[in-house]
């Protein structure tokens, strides 16, 4: 026991579940870096695809089955009115509003895209967005109110 006593000990436990806050930062940041690395893909004319398994049952065997597919991920940048990039951020399938009135990030030119892309992961991982994400979870989860 005398060994114990050098150290500090704590009564802290680990906590069983993270924030509902950095659940929806993390989920945010993990859809952005899919947007970086599909631009990086873009510019360098490659393919980027996230694999993910599905499971299925087969119905010849009753038994339940995985099979590697390659998800589907659509950008998020697009051509605007003005005939300039512009790049929106989505949570689930609703548009963040950035700024009152302001839902898209105009963009010089498409090598300018994944340096963006990147200011705004980082905006996320600092809590910049969290009203804007609130209110669009907010928004998603009233939709499957029965």
């Amino acid at each position: 026991m005398s060994t114990l006593a050098a150290l500090k000990l704590t009564s802290t436990k680990k906590p069983n579940q993270i924030p509902q806050v950095l659940q929806r930062r993390n989920k945010l940041a993990k859809r952005i870096w899919e947007q970086i690395e599909l631009a990086k893909a873009e510019q360098t004319g490659g393919q980027f695809a996230v694999s993910r398994f599905r499971s299925y049952t087969d119905k010849e065997t009753g038994l339940r089955k995985q099979v590697e597919t390659q998800k589907r991920i659509k950008a998020w940048w697009f051509v605007g009115d003005n005939g300039k990039l512009a790049l929106a951020i989505r949570y689930g399938s609703k548009v963040l509003e950035l700024a009152k009135g302001k839902f898209a990030v105009e963009v010089g030119a498409s090598t300018e895209l994944v340096s963006t892309l990147q200011v705004i992961k980082s905006a996320v991982e600092a809590g910049e967005l969290d009203a804007a994400i609130d209110f669009a979870a907010n928004k998603l989860r009233s939709g499957f109110v029965k």
